[in-house]
């Protein structure tokens, strides 16, 4: 792989404002800076996600005062400013906020709040479900719910795929107020766990259940769970609190959000400026670069767009002594945790992943975001540079690699309220590289069986593109994309592909024949009258 380009990092001091007696005449100005200088203190704080409101004026406990206070955050941001006056009165609420906004809080603070004015406690069940589409994403909204808890009694919990069931079950019986979970695992529990099935002698709900929490939304309807979900609505009381966030809207999101709502209960639509599709503080941009030439202590996000790509990749890099880590599909869920745990509180370093972590993950500090391989759509480049410029911080950089040919991609993005501007790679020590890159691959059995696989995920997984009139299968070098692999030549893999396609696609038809050439005048094809047969 081959340095990617960077833009040079500006940052400009905050000047704090001094307060001078001045006189009559010039409170007219006088106003003016003040609006100007809280402007720019807005600006300064989160990149323009941050609001000037403060989490001291909640009509909150003290307790969750308290934590809020320990985790470090004091102004609230556009989203939770709109949505938790709303959902502190238990209204239903649908929000609409880009990643990285700050949502976790806006709906965790009204929950955590909600059980302890009901005076919840272990005996009475659970009160609070959140239901994330996956288990990463369950299990980083667990831990800010932790924080947020730690001087409530209220208990919490968390349920997901991919586990032993036996301590769910335990955690089951002895009454988790708050819990954190999985569509399909809470679906399991909800008609098979008895001790969940329990029903509270002060809370008139079924279940105990007050609120119903949905998160990343658009992407539980992406994983095929709305039927799953289905089945929860109907086991969960019809007049409890429905809340549903999501970092994009569409129209089956909308249906969906009814679906889930109780009868006679007003829907409230709360969402944040969009003009921008990112958050402001991200700077983006992208280089062109050919297949063959793609390879200070950051903390760096690269996608790819399969599995085995990752693989080869983090085997590759480790070849040339650069510590990196790796998250895919592949990966047993136990260490996707620990490896995804270990980023997080690391202050550098490189994590390679599929779409897996592209949605929902909180991994701070990430000042990098590189998409290796280009997103099937608009809104999967919004989730996966939302990975960096999150939360009160707000900076970072995202940067992409696009074929010359895949430069349409861009009217797509621009379509999208998305703008970015194009890096030049260096191009010295280009012709020094790639022969050294490709004696490693050559050089190691293990290095050249995975690289051969990773070539043809990659060409499956262009095929397979959404975009079909930019990522034209047809279009790609194939030579040039081996030797972004370490091969000197194309491996010999069976794709399944109709390899003749590229050769003919710009010939004449001739009348009355097909491109096997089978046809009235030559039935048996091309090669005249040697016979081939399909097996089937």
């Amino acid at each position: 792989m081959a340095p990617s380009g960077r833009a040079a990092k500006s940052s400009k001091k905050r000047k704090r404002p001094v307060d001078v007696p001045a006189p009559e005449s010039e409170m007219e100005k006088g106003k003016e800076d003040k609006v100007e200088e809280k402007q720019k203190r807005k600006k300064g704080r989160g990149a323009g996600i941050l609001t000037d409101k403060l989490f001291s004026d909640l009509p909150i406990s003290d307790l969750t005062a308290r934590a809020i206070s320990e985790m470090n955050y004091t102004h609230l941001t556009e989203i939770q400013a709109k949505s938790i006056p709303h959902l502190m009165s238990q209204s239903d609420v649908m929000g609409a906020a880009k990643t990285g906004s700050g949502k976790t809080l806006a709906f965790l603070i009204p929950a955590v709040e909600l059980l302890y004015r009901l005076g919840f406690s272990p005996s009475n069940g659970t009160g609070v479900i959140v239901i994330c589409p996956t288990r990463e994403l369950a299990i980083q909204t667990h831990d800010v719910a932790k924080k947020l808890m730690k001087y409530h009694s209220q208990t919490l919990g968390c349920v997901t795929g991919g586990t032993n069931m036996k301590p769910d079950v335990e955690q089951l019986a002895k009454g988790i107020n708050l819990l954190v979970a999985t569509p399909g695992r809470l679906l399991d529990h909800l008609q098979n766990t008895k001790n969940f099935k329990r029903q509270g002698k002060e809370i008139l709900f079924q279940l105990g259940c007050a609120c119903l929490i949905i998160d990343e939304a658009d992407r539980i309807l992406e994983k095929n769970f709305e039927e799953g979900m289905k089945q929860i609505f109907k086991r969960l009381p019809w007049d409890r609190q429905t809340v549903l966030f999501s970092a994009t809207q569409t129209q089956e999101v909308k249906e969906f959000a009814k679906l889930g709502q109780g009868k006679d209960r007003k829907l409230i639509h709360v969402e944040v400026d969009e003009t921008m599709a990112t958050v402001e503080g991200l700077e983006q941009g992208y280089c062109v670069v050919s297949s063959e030439k793609r390879e200070e202590e950051k903390k760096i996000m690269v996608f790819f767009s399969s599995c085995n790509s990752v693989k080869f990749h983090t085997q590759h890099l480790n070849a040339l002594k650069i510590e990196c880590c790796e998250i895919h599909g592949q990966i047993k869920q136990q260490k996707r945790n620990s490896t995804l745990s270990s980023f997080c509180g690391a202050d550098k370093g490189i994590l390679l992943c599929t779409n897996v972590a592209a949605r929902g993950l909180d991994i701070p500090g990430v000042d990098y975001v590189v998409q290796y391989d280009p997103p099937d759509e608009p809104k999967d480049y919004i989730h996966r540079v939302g990975r960096t410029a999150r939360g009160d911080k707000g900076e970072g950089r995202a940067l992409f690699f696009l074929l010359p040919e895949e430069l349409k991609l861009l009217i797509y993005l621009k379509a999208a309220n998305i703008s970015m501007k194009e890096y030049e790679l260096s191009k010295k020590d280009e012709q020094e590289l790639q022969p050294y890159l490709e004696n490693i691959v050559h050089g190691n059995y293990f290095l050249k069986q995975s690289a051969t696989e990773a070539y043809k995920s990659y060409i499956l997984a262009y095929n397979s593109h959404s975009l079909k009139d930019i990522f034209d299968i047809h279009q790609l070098d194939l030579k040039k994309v081996a030797a972004s692999f370490g091969f000197r030549d194309p491996p010999k893999v069976y794709l399944g592909l109709d390899s003749s396609a590229s050769k003919h696609r710009n010939k004449k038809k001739v009348h009355g024949s097909k491109r096997h050439g089978i046809g009235p005048s030559n039935p048996y094809g091309r090669n005249g009258g040697s016979r081939r047969f399909a097996r089937f």
